[in-house]
């Protein structure tokens, strides 16, 4: 039997678990889609719908307020401002997706934003010392796979909280990144920097062009290959994942590990878009949580999904755009990912709770 086979039996005992017990009959089919009000899977679709409104019609906005934000250079603008959220959005999607839905026990990486930082010192220190391009993605590389092999050792090993474990992480990335630059601004320039920097194809930067190959690499291993099928096993139904024979912290920890390694790819990135490396790095927090949160409403079950987290990604980024086209304080999209976050985790944790019910 496979391993798939294996987690579905599995899986189908563990909702049997849920069964109503004796002397309390189920109400028939019938009598369930007549209740009042939509069910949880109607609710999520509305919800879907929304988002997507949500996005076209900031779009319809700006175009109309702004007819320059839809040209082609400014799209281009969009897709290189959402590109170090977005990679960043992607690291921590993948950490909720193996943690579960609950943000205190289950999946967070509050360091995404430290490394970040710590990621960009470490590539701009070195271009200033003179090493060349290879030996900066390198080290840069295997500073942001150190920081997620640390938060994957504190989380499956040590048994902290991922709350604090990432928090604690994110202050050590914070001082290190201090001893770097001194809380300066570290200018870089390099031929790697000027190619990212170039239009690719279709005229779009490269730099956006590394965000969504990193999304389609991602999302085709979620999707289409077994690794994909057991990450959301561990996150959703892990007692039916452990039964299977999954191995939980493995899958746990990997995704604290490509978490790490893709805020290393995020300070390359911010790098090249900025010619610098400077601080304030920890603003980015907030952000990227808004962005792998926001992307649960363009899921058709309101789930982690990096396809979700790349449109939350452009809409954040075609906000902020569009906030800086009309002169509008760019401190709002602050206020509005705070408030998105609210409503997102309000819904889904109700939905949650009302799927919960006998």
């Amino acid at each position: 039997m496979s391993l798939e086979s294996s987690f579905e039996s599995s899986l189908a005992a563990s909702q049997a678990l849920h069964l109503p017990r004796a002397g309390r009959q189920a109400p028939p089919p019938e009598a369930a889609a007549s209740a009042p009000g939509l069910s949880r899977g109607a609710l999520a679709g509305l919800l879907r719908f929304a988002g997507l409104l949500a996005l076209l019609a900031v779009v319809a906005f700006f175009a109309v307020r702004v007819p320059s934000f839809l040209t082609p250079g400014n799209i281009g603008l969009i897709l290189s401002q959402s590109a170090v959220l977005g990679i960043l959005g992607l690291g921590l999607t993948l950490v909720l997706i193996t943690g579960g839905s609950d943000v205190i026990r289950g999946g967070i990486d509050l360091s995404l934003a430290g490394t970040l930082g710590l990621a960009a010192a470490v590539f701009a220190t070195l271009n200033q010392a003179g090493y060349g391009d290879a030996a900066c993605v390198a080290a840069t590389l295997a500073t942001g796979l150190a920081v997620g092999a640390l938060n994957a050792l504190s989380v499956t090993w040590l048994r902290i909280l991922p709350l604090l474990a990432t928090l604690a992480v994110m202050n050590i990335c914070a001082g290190l990144e201090l001893v770097l630059t001194e809380n300066t601004t570290v200018p870089a320039a390099s031929p790697l920097i000027d190619a990212l920097n170039l239009a690719g194809p279709f005229d779009l930067p490269v730099i956006g062009l590394v965000l969504v190959a990193a999304w389609l690499v991602l999302a085709v291993t979620l999707r289409f290959t077994p690794v994909g099928l057991r990450a959301y096993a561990v996150g959703g139904h892990p007692e039916a994942a452990r039964a299977a024979g999954i191995a939980l912290n493995r899958y746990v920890a990997g995704s604290y590990i490509v978490a790490g390694l893709l805020g290393g790819v995020a300070g390359i990135l911010s790098v090249a878009f900025l010619n610098a490396a400077t601080s304030g790095s920890a603003d980015m927090l907030l952000p990227v949580i808004a962005t792998a949160f926001l992307g649960r409403m363009f899921s058709r079950r309101l789930v982690p999904s990096v396809t979700g987290t790349l449109l939350a990604a452009v809409f954040l980024g075609a906000l902020a755009n569009g906030f800086q086209l009309l002169h509008v304080s760019s401190y709002w999209v602050n206020g509005i990912e705070g408030a998105l976050i609210l409503a997102v985790v309000g819904v889904t944790s109700g939905l949650a709770q009302r799927g919960a019910r006998p």
